[in-house]
Formats: structure tokens, sequence, C-alpha cells
């Protein structure tokens, strides 16, 4: 007889467990990069005790349904960062509640996203650069999507994608370059923060490791760029 965890798991069970981290992301018990790996963690199990594994520190019970975001009014409130002639760098534990706006005049900017606690669906950046760097550091896995206008400048992505169809959170970054570069970068390309290592850890880690495990290769997002 098959254990109740090992029993396999179907895609509406993956949805609903991913869905569940979304909700635990907007209530502040999951980082960014936590919600990141947790989401590409829930696609990989194949069975019930794995996906058990995923959620087992936080509120049990199937998620709610979620209704759907209001539109951003008007004027909406950002959170602004702001370096003139200098530098200024936001990483470690912070609190993502609306947009961000990012503003660089010969200084630089640093955004480090990957224990940030996300409370919506998405993180909405505006970048404005004139003879400085604006860089944005996220978890490999999010899905990035990179618009605005270079003018003798530069604005790229290097991201580890996740695979095709997954739901992954996303990082939305509207970019206005004057002299300067914009660039969204993911883990292999920045220097390790610490995680919080749980059960569902050590599986998701060797399992990830497997010559292709899952059936996707994770190919890196192509530099976009508008000059």
């Amino acid at each position: 007889m098959t254990e109740p965890g090992g029993m396999r798991a179907s895609d509406a069970e993956r949805e609903s467990v991913v869905e569940q981290l979304r909700v635990a992301s907007a209530e502040g018990r999951l980082t960014l990069a936590e919600l990141t790996e947790r989401t590409e963690a829930a696609y990989l199990a194949q069975t019930h005790g794995e996906l058990a594994q995923i959620t087992a520190d936080l509120p049990g019970g199937a998620p709610a349904p979620r209704p759907a975001a209001p539109a951003a009014p008007q004027g909406r409130m950002r959170k602004w960062i702001v370096a003139v002639l200098g530098d200024a760098k936001r990483t470690g534990t912070w609190r993502i509640d609306d947009g961000i706006g990012a503003v660089c005049v010969m200084g630089d900017v640093v955004l480090d996203l990957r224990q940030a606690e996300v409370r919506g669906r998405e993180v909405d950046i505006v970048a404005t650069c004139v003879m400085g760097d604006v860089k944005i550091i996220v978890p490999d896995g999010v899905d990035v999507e990179l618009s605005g206008i270079t003018i003798m400048g530069d604005k790229k992505v290097q991201v580890v994608e996740a695979p095709h169809g997954q739901s992954a959170p996303v990082v939305k970054v509207t970019a206005y370059v004057l002299m300067g570069d914009v660039k969204i970068i993911g883990d292999s390309h920045a220097a390790p923060i610490k995680r919080g290592w749980f059960a569902w850890s050590e599986w998701w880690q060797e399992r990830r490791q497997r010559p292709g495990y899952g059936g996707h290769e994770m190919p890196h997002r192509r530099h976009h760029g508008l000059h």
C-alpha cells in the first residue's frame, strides 16, 4: 500500500501550493527569495509528502481563493531611493508595499530585493539614471520585465529564468537612462545571502541538481536594450 506522503502530486495540487505561498508572501511570512525558491520547489515536487514539506512552517489548510489585485490608482505612492553625487543602497530585510522609484544622478543605487517582503503580486520599479548606475539584485527564478528608453547608456538583465509555464514572482522595471546603466542581476552574479534552511530544502537542492529534473532547463535571460 502506498504511504500517504508517497502519493503522486497532481498539477492542480502544485498550483494550490504555489497560491498558498503567494498568500504567505503577501502576509509578510516569506521574503522574495524564499517565495521564489519555494515556488520552484513546488513545481519540482512529485509527491504529497514533498509538497507538505514546502509549507510545513506556514499556516495549514488549503489557501482560500484570492481576489484579483485592484488596479493601481493614479499618483500611486512610491518608495524613493535617491543618489545624487553619491551612493544609496537598500539591502537586507525590508518591506515593499507599493512601487519603488530609484533615481541616480552622477551616483549609484543598489536595490537588493532578495530578502524583501513583497506584499503585492509583483514588484514595480521605475529607475531614472543620469550619468550613474542602478543595480537591482533579484533571486534567480523570478520573471523580469524590463522596458524603457536608453540614450548613450545600457540596460540589461542577467537572471536565470524559471522554466516556461511556471507562475514565478514578477519584477517589472521601467528604466530611463541617459549616459548610465541599469542592470538587473540574479543570485549567480551577486554575493550570496544567508538563507534559512527548512526541512524541504535538502530534498529540493538534491533534486534541483539532477540533470534534466522536471524536463526543464533554465536559460539565461537575454539582454534587453533600446538605444
